[in-house]
């Protein structure tokens, strides 16, 4: 076992501070905006980049901070502050997106569209000169990520909003920026991108990029459906071709998740795997259900169905609950 040094013992406390704030605090935190229980959009299959597969209508609301120009901020506490979460204005987007195309309400519209223009906007050059939405502020993961960090899950669903977006308004800005997003989803991390390479003929895709990889399983759920959006947009063969390597390897893994008694949040390579908490088993059983309705697999419809009977029992609760626990303390 490693030594702790004066410098880790520090920055951990730092974190758990700001954690336990976030959790127990009675102001808004980044958990007031994530948190959304999450279910499943049955208008999302009625046509292409239509509805979003998730409501989000929560999150459509979400007012708690706010810039001048109404975009999304959301307060981590502590040192990290109020900070512009790209994942976050996409998802603020889809939902209004969503509102928008039920109710046709002018409100909900601008709203979406402001998200739009705030993606095309801040989509920026990586040290590699791959486009991608950087976060502006360090976070801390298994690794530290350091501000300027990006990830698959935002570059996914910011495609996603775009996709709509140019659809609905057929303005070439929101085509022409999801074209650009998209290019780090078709490169490898070594390259500027986020996708890594699995097995002889599939792709993950990466939401935190460290080394060795961790496979974030929401992470990479969401960012394939962006491929799937762009894909079925552009008619783009590249992106079929990346949408079918991430079908495979979510068939080949998808088992590797399974703990079980619950599911697990990624593949954390430590001794005591890292357990989704409810919220995010929860919302594993919704991605797989979804990504079975888009995909026609309904192997991964088992799997949901498989956890959801986990949620079901008072003994996995307890069990998930109290290991979730003892990794967030041992580990990250």
């Amino acid at each position: 076992m490693s030594v702790e040094t004066p410098h880790r013992v520090t920055a951990r406390l730092r974190y758990l501070r700001r954690i336990v704030s976030a959790y127990v605090g009675r102001q808004p935190s980044q958990l007031t905006f994530w948190h959304e229980p999450p279910e499943m959009n049955e208008r999302a299959f009625a046509e292409p980049c239509g509805e979003y597969y998730q409501g989000f209508f929560q999150k459509a609301s979400y007012d708690a901070h706010l810039d001048g120009a109404g975009i999304p901020l959301l307060d981590y506490r502590g040192h990290v502050g109020r900070q512009y979460n790209p994942i976050a204005i996409a998802q603020w987007g889809l939902g209004n997106f969503n509102l928008y195309r039920r109710t046709g309400e002018r409100a909900r519209r601008e709203r979406y569209l402001r998200a739009a223009d705030w993606l095309v906007g801040n989509l920026k050059p990586n040290d590699r000169g791959v486009p991608v939405w950087q976060h502006a502020f360090d976070w801390e993961y298994r690794d530290l990520l350091k501000a300027g960090w990006y990830s698959a899950l935002s570059q996914g669903q910011g495609v996603s909003l775009l996709c709509r977006a140019h659809r609905d308004t057929g303005r070439d800005v929101y085509l022409e920026g999801a074209q650009a997003a998209f290019r780090s989803l078709m490169l490898e991390v070594k390259d500027g991108g986020v996708k890594l390479q699995e097995g002889p003929d599939g792709a993950w895709l990466e939401e935190s990029i460290v080394d060795p990889p961790t496979h974030i399983l929401n992470g990479f759920l969401w960012a394939l459906w962006g491929v799937h959006d762009y894909a079925i947009l552009s008619g783009d063969r590249e992106a079929r071709g990346l949408l079918e390597a991430c079908a495979r390897t979510v068939r080949r893994n998808v088992a590797s998740f399974d703990c079980g008694f619950w599911s697990l949040y990624e593949h954390s390579g430590t001794r005591l795997p890292m357990l989704a908490s409810p919220f995010y088993h929860r919302l594993h059983i919704s991605q797989l259900s979804i990504t079975a309705r888009l995909l026609d697999m309904p192997e991964l419809t088992r799997w949901a169905e498989q956890w959801q009977e986990y949620s079901r029992s008072a003994f996995c609760r307890r069990r998930a609950l109290v290991q979730k626990a003892a990794f967030k303390l041992l580990y990250y």
